[in-house]
C-alpha cells in the first residue's frame, strides 16, 4: 500500500512568497533565516547576560595593574600600548626569520622563471641541431641545396594552432607576472636587510647627497670603525 501511495503524483508545494503591498520590504523571510537570526540574537543576549554577573559579582576592592596603564578616551577603552612587549633581540630574530622566508620565496620565484623561461625558448627557437650532406660532385650538391631550402620554407609555412597560441601567450603572461613578483620580493628583501642592520649595536649616520659615491634614490649609512678584540 505505501508503493501505491508513493506512486501517485502530489501537489508540488511552493514556498509563499512576498505579498505585493509589501515588495519594498525585501525578500520574505522563510523559517530557517528565523532560526538563523534567533540563534544570534540569544548568543549575543547569554553573553551580555555573563558579562553582567561578571561586572555585579567582581570585588570592589580588587586590583590589577591594568587599571593605571590603560585609560579611556571618549567612552572608549585603550589597552596599553605593546611597543616595547619584546626586547630588542627577540625584535632582531623575529626579523630574521621573517628575512628568511622572503628570501626563500624569491629563490623559489627565480627558479621558476628559469624554468618558464627555458620552455618558452625552446618552443619559439628553431631546432639546434644539424644535418651535414657530403655530397660527390657540384650537381649533387645543388641539388641538395635546393631540396633543403624547399623543406625549411615548407616548415616555415606551417600554422600554429589556435590553442597552442593561447598557452603560449598565457605562458609569457604568467612569465612577466613572476618578473614582477620577484622584483617586488627582492626589494622588500633589501628593505627589511638594511633595517635588520640598523637594528644593530655600534654607531652609525645617513650620508648626505654630497658623500654618495654612487647616486642612489634609497638612503645610505655609515658605521662607525670600532676595534675589534
Amino acid at each position: 500500500m505505501s508503493s501505491l501511495k508513493n506512486a501517485i503524483p502530489r501537489k508540488a508545494h511552493k514556498e509563499r512568497a512576498q505579498p505585493q503591498a509589501r515588495k519594498k520590504f525585501g525578500l520574505l523571510e522563510k523559517h530557517k533565516d528565523y532560526v538563523a537570526r534567533a540563534k544570534a540574537f540569544h548568543k549575543k543576549e547569554e553573553t551580555l547576560r555573563r558579562l553582567k554577573e561578571k561586572a555585579a559579582s567582581r570585588n570592589p576592592d580588587e586590583f590589577y595593574f591594568g587599571m593605571i596603564k590603560s585609560k579611556t578616551v571618549d567612552g572608549v577603552h585603550r589597552p596599553q600600548s605593546e611597543a616595547n612587549k619584546y626586547t630588542q633581540e627577540e625584535l632582531l630574530l623575529m626579523k630574521t626569520q621573517d628575512i628568511g622566508y622572503i628570501l626563500q620565496k624569491a629563490q623559489s620565484e627565480k627558479k621558476k622563471i628559469e624554468k618558464l623561461t627555458a620552455t618558452l625558448h625552446s618552443l619559439d627557437g628553431q631546432p639546434s641541431s644539424k644535418h651535414v650532406y657530403f655530397a660527390e660532385d657540384r650537381e649533387e650538391a645543388k641539388e641538395i641545396r635546393s631540396r633543403s631550402s624547399k623543406n625549411k620554407m615548407a616548415t616555415t609555412s606551417v600554422d600554429v594552432p589556435d590553442n597552442i597560441k593561447r598557452k603560449i601567450a598565457s605562458s609569457y603572461r604568467e612569465l612577466e607576472a613572476r618578473k614582477n613578483r620577484a622584483n617586488q620580493l627582492e626589494k622588500i628583501y633589501m628593505d627589511m636587510a638594511l633595517q635588520k642592520e640598523l637594528q644593530k649595536k655600534g654607531r652609525k649616520r645617513k650620508l648626505r647627497e654630497d658623500e654618495i659615491v654612487c647616486p642612489t634614490t634609497k638612503p645610505v649609512f655609515k658605521w662607525r670603525s670600532e676595534r675589534k678584540r
